[in-house]
């Protein structure tokens, strides 16, 4: 989390936040999606992360990608926005927070997967029929939308 929000829990303590943020779904050549192994919760999720202030959501999207798996993602699109109780979520910490959750979608990326030693255990690219147990719970609702979108050829 940026330093606005780690000042803001110094006021509030651990009580339920309204974050923003952003990440991305990036594809493969064979619609395999990209997924990060969190090092903070054991959990299989997109990258991505909190908007930071003064920042857009697409350059917040582009940024967590970079930091978190090493790749540069270009030619951005909107895949949906979620809100609402599917994500809440519970830090391991205790902070509680409910994202709004701006997704975008992507095939086109360079460089090589390197993974962010303090955030990162692992990166891969998954099936979307044959993904790891242990999803974050905020990113479930997202990945069912893609394995909808994909199956009916909707990207």
């Amino acid at each position: 989390m940026s330093d606005y929000i780690a000042d803001l829990r110094k006021i509030v303590g651990h009580i339920p936040l309204i974050l923003s943020t952003a990440g991305a779904i990036v594809l493969d050549e064979s619609d395999r999606i990209l997924l990060q192994h969190r090092s903070d919760n054991d959990m299989w999720g997109l990258p991505g992360g909190t908007v930071e202030i003064g920042e857009t959501v697409e350059e917040t999207a582009k940024r967590e990608v970079k930091e978190e798996t090493g790749i540069i993602i270009e030619d951005l699109k909107l895949f949906n926005i979620y809100s609402g109780s599917n994500q809440h979520y519970i830090y391991p910490n205790g902070d509680e927070v409910y994202f709004i959750c701006i997704a975008y979608y992507t095939r086109n990326f360079t460089g090589k997967l390197l993974t962010h030693e303090i955030e990162t255990k692992d990166i891969k690219f998954f099936d979307v029929n044959n993904l790891p147990k242990n999803i974050s719970p905020s990113n479930i609702s997202i990945i069912e939308d893609l394995k909808f979108k994909l199956d009916n050829k909707l990207l």
